[in-house]
């Protein structure tokens, strides 16, 4: 999400949004269609290839608040701060003075706990790029590090990364749970192309992982 477009986001807002989080916890563990190795939307970058030999899940963790998001194959340390909706309906980003901060849906799924995580960040500023840059690039069998305040570090690992573009956007599909009982996260940022005519990204890049272990 870049300032350029502070007059409409590039996340899905609205109606779409306020149903999706009502329904992720409605869904709670119900298999919603996706299964690992399909593709829901145009997949971006590095998909998810079919033999790619991804751990077993990790018993979920007991609930717990995050505080650092840390990406090792992009460089990624970035603190997290818990975020609620905006005007819109949509989770509203850490402001655009904050570009390098990860926000955390607070009222949704602690990450580490069984259910669907939601995180989101800016792509860009006006000025430079953001803290979710360059999520498109991330590789299925990457890792993705929580830092809890429980002293545990959640490491979830990368099982597909999208780009969804907004008129194909399935909010079940995309941000729904994919295997009943496991801990998952989702990553969320801004994709394809800006367009100056509606001042928002066409797309959403959408990063799945779910947890493969922790640490203290």
């Amino acid at each position: 999400m870049s300032e350029r477009e502070r007059s409409s986001g590039c996340l899905l807002t609205g109606l779409t949004w306020a149903l999706l989080l009502l329904g992720l916890w409605l869904w709670g563990s119900e298999v919603t269609g996706v299964r690992p190795g399909t593709a829901t939307g145009d997949v971006a970058a590095v998909g998810r290839p079919a033999d790619a030999g991804l751990p077993p899940a990790a018993r979920p963790l007991g609930a717990a608040l995050p505080q650092r998001v840390d990406i090792p194959q992009l460089g990624v340390q970035a603190p997290v701060v818990a975020r609620g909706l905006d005007a819109q309906g949509a989770i509203s980003a850490p402001p655009y003075d904050q570009a390098g901060v990860v926000g955390w849906y607070g009222a949704g799924v602690r990450p580490g706990a069984a259910g669907t995580a939601l995180m989101v960040g800016h792509v860009d500023t006006e000025t430079r790029p953001a803290v979710f840059y360059a999520l498109s690039t991330l590789e299925v069998g990457g890792t993705i590090h929580v830092v809890r305040d429980d002293g545990r570090v959640a490491r979830f690992t990368v099982e597909e990364v999208e780009l969804v573009q907004r008129d194909r956007f399935d909010a079940r599909q995309a941000y729904g749970p994919r295997e009943p009982g496991r801990a998952e996260l989702r990553l969320i940022t801004c994709g394809g192309t800006f367009d100056r005519a509606s001042r928002s990204y066409t797309a959403n890049v959408i990063v799945s992982a779910y947890l493969t272990g922790a640490t203290r």
